[in-house]
């Protein structure tokens, strides 16, 4: 666009015309423009417009820079001709006016003109492109084609009602607001349009536009063929395959590599798992390196009687007949035996047996001991069995229970004898909750059932800061009420009865003032007043105190107090019981007292009056002229920034 041809006649500007207004009378409200000079056209006449102007006080330096019309609101050569009243399309040319597009405020006199070119005949503002891309049939004239040769048109837009995208030059237009534009003197089409949102615009036709520069065809040869599929290419469905070489180190988490050489096949060690409701036993869990857990889950037999020997679950040896590889980089070499570690044997295990009415040697607990040395892997790997006696009957259930320890191989077992910390010092939500019996440290446990609801010897850890609640079913095998209630006791807390509890989680057995007694309140015999009855506990309850202490950006939870309380029934010496509905309850209450939080040093409230300002407003809002040799304002405000500063330094 050539701005400076649409600005370069128009006299006055309108910055200095407004300036030579603005210190007239404001009667004035009549403008004479001259469309165009005389000189400029032949033949002309010279003509005066009144037009109806309203000055609005522009600063120096702002112009709006030109920009491209939207999309849908730029004419078209179609527009070309005289606009009807109702139209929002206005058109002019070299010598035309831009009108003044004041909301309310009319226009007198002709503002729509038909652009005149010199010369004989019409310009074709938009001519046709030198490769004719919607010219499909050859030989024929297609419709709406305007570039198409076979059509034999001098101009097709008198014939075709619109031209195909392609077959003519794309228009370009630089738009500035119409009120910007006093006299446009341009010798390029330009026109006057109304936007979407009302605004009235004037813009000039580019004829450089950048829509119509022709894309060379670039050439590919095969020195730089990969660089560009490179730099332009994306995803593709064919991939090339590369042969990955495995790590050469286990990181943690990763599955553990087997190899079973009987039948030279690469596996991985697995740790069967419980899903679902039920718990039923999924195979396919892999034993993530250097991470020790624990799973129980449960399997069902619809015939025990075949598999009793046929199923490898229960079978021991299905758990050892393999070696684990050291690195995983001994996948390449499975014949070098540097890279396998055989599976020690450390507990005797028979095989699975059927005798009659049961199946013998069933395994119900698989301990893994896994020996690493960092980087260089696996060192040692032994395992240890349960093995149980099942009966044969309908809807047979078996609970087995699968432990992974891992451990360095430079440490030995009676190095740590405390076990991993619940916190340091602070106790961890989710971490075990520590507790002392005599010497040993040991975490605190609650009931877990089997499958069928009978309790187990396998029991939950409690953790710290999660409430619980468990139970199960304790089936008696010979009613000796001198010992039931003794057994019952050690059913509910262990077998080993925690005596104290750590207060924090890096608590040490040696350090007595880390550890806390267990209130403890068993059942009294006397409580009641039966003669021939037993007082046995039903249900245990173990609530736990605790609090935040130490810095509020860092608060470290530890143990105030804890106690057992035992709810208890009595049973008579005559009743024939054989099972007992046992439960237990772990409550954790905080008794965090908060402090109460800083505050700051007073500060003088002071507000100012909604209408402070006003004076200095009037005084400062009078002409340039009237201000010169007062400074009395600017003082003012001075004098009263001090005496707030004063005030407030007090």
């Amino acid at each position: 666009m050539h701005a400076d041809d649409v600005r370069r006649d128009a006299t006055p500007p309108i910055h200095s015309l407004a300036k030579r207004l603005a210190t007239a009378e404001t009667g004035f409200d009549l403008l004479g423009v001259l469309t165009s000079p005389c000189s400029a056209r032949p033949m002309c006449t010279s003509q005066l417009a009144l037009l109806q102007v309203f000055f609005l006080m522009v600063p120096e330096g702002i112009w709006p820079q030109p920009s491209f019309s939207p999309l849908g609101a730029v004419p078209t050569p179609s527009d070309v001709g005289p606009a009807s009243p109702g139209g929002t399309l206005e058109s002019s040319s070299e010598g035309s006016e831009a009108p003044w597009p004041v909301s309310g405020i009319s226009t007198v006199g002709p503002t729509v003109l038909t652009p005149s070119a010199p010369g004989n005949g019409t310009v074709d503002l938009f001519p046709v492109l030198p490769i004719c891309v919607c010219d499909l049939t050859p030989g024929t004239c297609d419709i709406n084609c305007c570039c198409d040769k076979d059509c034999y048109l001098l101009h097709p837009r008198t014939v075709f009602s619109f031209c195909l995208p392609g077959s003519v030059r794309s228009s370009s237009w630089m738009c500035v607001d119409n009120s910007l534009i006093f006299r446009s003197n341009s010798p390029f089409p330009s026109r006057v349009f109304m936007d979407s949102s009302g605004i009235r615009q004037f813009c000039v036709h580019v004829n450089n536009s950048k829509l119509n520069y022709f894309q060379k065809l670039q050439k590919v040869n095969a020195t730089h063929f990969e660089t560009l599929a490179t730099e332009f290419g994306g995803g593709s469905f064919t991939s090339t395959f590369q042969t990955q070489l495995p790590p050469p180190h286990y990181r943690a988490g990763d599955p553990i590599l087997t190899y079973f050489p009987k039948w030279s096949v690469i596996s991985l060690l697995r740790q069967p798992a419980g899903v679902g409701a039920g718990g039923l036993c999924a195979e396919s869990n892999p034993a993530g390196f250097l991470e020790s857990k624990s799973t129980t889950c449960a399997r069902f037999f619809k015939n025990l009687t075949s598999s009793c020997t046929l199923d490898p679950a229960l079978n021991a040896a299905s758990y050892y007949n393999f070696s684990v590889l050291k690195v995983p980089k001994g996948m390449t070499d499975l014949q070098n035996m540097k890279f396998q570690v055989p599976v020690t044997l450390i507990s005797q295990a028979g095989s699975p047996l059927l005798s009659g009415n049961t199946c013998q040697n069933v395994v119900y607990q698989v301990i893994y001991e896994i020996e690493t040395n960092g980087t260089f892997g696996i060192q040692k790997v032994s395992v240890s069995f349960g093995q149980t006696n099942l009966t044969v009957e309908p809807g047979t259930s078996l609970q087995q229970h699968f432990l992974i320890r891992f451990r360095a191989s430079q440490q030995s077992t009676t190095a740590s004898p405390t076990g991993p910390r619940s916190g340091n010092p602070g106790y961890i939500v989710g971490k075990p909750l520590l507790v002392l019996t005599g010497d040993v440290s040991h975490s605190m446990t609650l009931l877990q059932s089997q499958g069928d609801g009978i309790c187990s010897v396998k029991r939950y850890e409690v953790q710290f800061g999660v409430n619980a609640v468990s139970g199960c079913k304790l089936r008696l095998k010979k009613v000796d009420y001198s010992h039931l209630q003794q057994e019952i006791y050690e059913t509910l807390h262990g077998k080993t009865s925690p005596e104290h509890v750590a207060i924090f989680g890096n608590a040490v057995p040696a350090q007595k003032r880390e550890w806390t007694k267990i209130l403890s309140r068993n059942c009294s015999v006397s409580a009641t007043h039966c003669t021939s009855c037993c007082v046995i506990p039903v249900s245990l309850e173990v609530q736990v105190l605790w609090a935040y202490i130490g810095l509020q950006s860092n608060p470290q939870a530890h143990v105030s107090g804890a106690r057992f309380l035992y709810q208890c029934q009595s049973i008579k010496d005559s009743q024939q019981v054989t099972e007992i509905p046992l439960t237990t309850v772990v409550t954790f209450v905080d008794i965090t007292q908060k402090p109460e939080p800083p505050r700051g040093q007073p500060r003088i409230d002071w507000k100012l009056p909604f209408d402070f300002f006003f004076p200095f407003k009037v005084a400062f809002s009078r002409g340039v002229d009237s201000q010169k040799g007062s400074a009395s304002p600017v003082l003012i405000l001075c004098l009263l920034v001090l005496g707030v500063l004063k005030l407030e330094t007090k």
